[in-house]
This record gives structure tokens, sequence and C-alpha cells, in this order.
């Protein structure tokens, strides 16, 4: 009885609820009635000429079928300042919304639907229910876009970093074997580093290398505080070294790093008074501790001399382009979705998104965009802009694969956000060889 009683209870309870949504003017949408949506362009590539229309096909589908008589609500918005709304229904050839820009740089179109009865068509995103959407984008003439100017004393500044970093002595703080198999070992190690922190990492490789037989890879964090990470087969073949972005501890409980972030590190980055001095932002120390990483694995007498690579997504991705910028000896980048890229971007009038940093000149010092004009020409770069990120925009990231001096492919993915790629998403690449 006192069962059947907890069960009405519960039953009233979210009666309730959904009487509150509904008299709030909120629609309800029901888990099981999950959807997607997919948007594709009238070419393969998502680069067209000035004024030319961009036409984009999108459709509403549930179980990989598509839905007909939605309301399909967007939003054109873009690098050129400029922002257009409207409807339209979704069919089952799909429905056409068509844009364009006159100016070089990117149009973002964003699309939910609606039912007949006004009800937002939701989806799970990461186990999360949200409305369903397309993020997308095109874009013209990406190969013209550059930054705004960067320092004069650009050159100097990094030289007298690198001076400073060089009065650390490269040493081995600590080095602790965590794991092993038979062909690899696992090390918790932290290096001695200028900027107040050390880099903090594990360091995986074979066991029994002979020496100079090895390539090297360090592999960095996007943004957030957590433990560096690693598998043994990670060091089968290799010198792997992977750093967390901070300095921090390595393998602590949850409650640790919860602290920190919620401490010391809460927002890191983001302080505009920190950002004001080049001298102080946050990416100085983040940027030592990328350099002394790689100069520890080239330290290694494991290490072949040759092969070097850094690789990283979002604020990875920016620690990795930082890598080939700042060490002529990396010689193959990685970077998915790189975060800073053009922080000067408002002062170009370019769209930023919801989450990003406050321009400050001081700021220039550490734009990837800038850094990655001083890569050995004979490193390669293979890079992933995102045309519905903007956390990272692809304008930016365009910008950072224009300045690479070195053989370059960019692989420019449609509907994909910062954390969410549309299933079957489409996609173009380009390649440049290096210049001669």
């Amino acid at each position: 009885m006192h069962a059947v009683h907890h069960v009405r209870r519960l039953t009233l309870f979210v009666l309730i609820a959904l009487c509150q949504l509904v008299h709030t003017g909120h629609s309800v949408a029901f888990a099981q009635d999950s959807y997607e949506m997919w948007g594709s362009l009238n070419r393969k590539t998502a680069i067209f000429d000035a004024g030319e229309k961009m036409a984009f096909t999108i459709k509403l589908l549930k179980d990989d079928q598509p839905v007909e008589g939605f309301t399909l609500n967007w939003e054109r918005t873009g690098d050129d300042g400029i922002t257009e709304k409207g409807e339209v229904t979704s069919t089952r050839d799909g429905a056409q919304i068509v844009a364009s820009t006159q100016k070089p740089g990117f149009v973002r179109l964003y699309v939910t639907a609606t039912d007949p009865d006004g009800n937002k068509a939701m989806t799970k995103v990461k186990g999360q229910d949200k409305p369903v959407f397309f993020d997308g984008g095109a874009c013209v003439a990406p190969k013209t876009l550059q930054g705004i100017d960067e320092p004069s004393d650009f050159d100097a500044f990094w030289e007298a970093q690198k001076k400073e970093l060089a009065s650390v002595p490269l040493k081995i703080l600590e080095k602790v074997q965590v794991a092993e198999d038979d062909k690899a070992v696992a090390y918790d190690v932290k290096i001695d580093c200028a900027g107040g922190m050390p880099v903090s990492g594990y360091l995986v490789m074979p066991k029994h290398a002979k020496d100079a037989s090895l390539p090297a890879e360090v592999g960095y964090h996007g943004y957030g505080v957590r433990s560096a990470n690693y598998r043994l087969n990670h060091g089968y073949d290799k010198i792997y070294l992977n750093i967390n972005a901070h300095g921090i501890e390595n393998g602590k409980p949850q409650a640790y790093y919860n602290e920190l972030k919620q401490g010391k590190l809460k927002g890191y980055a983001f302080s505009k008074e920190e950002n004001a001095d080049p001298k102080t932002t946050y990416f100085r120390g983040m940027y030592f501790r990328v350099m002394r990483s790689l100069e520890f694995v080239k330290s290694l007498p494991q290490w072949n001399g040759k092969d070097l690579k850094a690789a990283g997504g979002s604020q990875g991705g920016l620690q990795a382009l930082v890598a080939a910028g700042l060490d002529t000896d990396v010689s193959e980048c990685w970077a998915w979705s790189p975060w800073c890229c053009d922080l000067g971007r408002t002062e170009s009038g370019r769209l930023v998104g919801h989450w990003y940093i406050k321009y400050t000149p001081a700021l220039l010092y550490y734009d990837p965009i800038n850094l990655v004009k001083r890569a050995n020409p004979k490193c390669s770069l293979y890079i992933v802009a995102n045309l519905g990120d903007y956390v990272c925009p692809p304008s930016g990231v365009w910008i950072a694969y224009n300045n690479f001096p070195g053989p370059k492919t960019i692989e420019t993915r449609q509907g994909c956000e910062h954390g969410y790629s549309m299933k079957n998403y489409p996609k173009f690449i380009v390649t440049d060889k290096a210049k001669q």
C-alpha cells in the first residue's frame, strides 16, 4: 500500500511539473522523441565566391528517416556582421536555406526544429536532452584571411622567454614507474621548468630500446583540470609523453582536481587583468611547459633525433601549434579545432562565439597564428576545422593553416561543433605542399 501511495505521489509530482512547464510557455518533448538533423551544401567544398549562393539542404530525421511538416527555424550570422532569421518546413528531400556573403570569411547557419504543435524536437548530445540542431557554415576566400598585425618585438620577446627557460636546468624532479607489460613501461614524471610549475605527465616507451632508435610524440590536453593519461600501447613503437596543462599531480582522486578547478585554477587564462601584461598571462607558464616537454623527450638517448610529433585537440591543439612554432625540431603537428587562434578577431570584426578570451594587445604574443609562422618549413601540419565550432571558430583555424610554412593539410567538417559531430558529416580536405 505504501508503494502505491509513493507511485501516486510521484505521478502527481510529474503532472504538476508538466503543467508548470506548459503554463510558463515551455514546450515538453519526451525522451522517446529523439531526432537528428543533417545538413549539406550544393557542392563538395564549403568554399564560395563573393556573393555566390550558398545553398544548404537541411533534413530532419528520426530513426534515419526524413520527417516532414516540422518548422525549421534558422539563423544566419557571419564574419560580415550580418544576421538574418527565417523558417522553412521540413520535407522528405530536405528544406533549402540560401545564404551568401560579399566579405572573405565564414557564414554560420544554426537551425532548430519544432513540431506542428510548437513543441521543440529534441535529441541527445552526450547523454543530455537538448533541442535538435544543425550548426554549420560556408566561407568565401578562406586562404586570404589574416589576423591583425603581430607586435613589432615579437621575436625579441620570445628570445627573452627562451633564455628564461634555459636559466632553469633540464632536471628530472621525479620519475616513478606506474605500469608495464611485456613491451612497454610507463612512468609518472616531473621535469623542472620556468614559470613556477614543473612539466608533469606520463612517459611511456618500449623496454630495452636502443639509443637513437625511436620517434617521439608529445600529447597535450584540452581546457580543464585533470591528470595526464596514457595507454601502454602508446609506447610500443615510440617515446610518448602525455602532459597535463598545469604541472599538477597526476593520478590523484577526482576531489583533488575538483578543488583546483574551484580554487586557484578556476577560469584560468580568462583574467583580463592577467592578460593585460604578457609577463602575467596564464599562457606564459603553459608555453614554458610546452617547450620544456619537447626538450625533455629530445634529451632521452632513445630518441632518433629527427621524428618529433606534437598533438592535441582544442587547448591541446593550441599547445601543439605552439610547440611547432617555438621548437623547430618538431617535425609533425596534429591539431584538432585548436583554441585561441586569432585572438584579435574582435578587432577584425569577425564572429565570436559564446566562450572566448577578450582581446588585449599582450595576448598577441601567445596567438598561435603568429607563432606557427616560425615553424620549421619541413614540419608537416594536419589541422581540423569544424564549421559549426564557435568555441574555436573556423576562420581562426584557417588563419593558422594559412600561416604555417610547411607541407599542410586542413580537414573541414560540416555540421560539427566543438563538442558535437553530426552523424555522417560531409568534409572536404585541402592540402598545400611545402614552400620552396
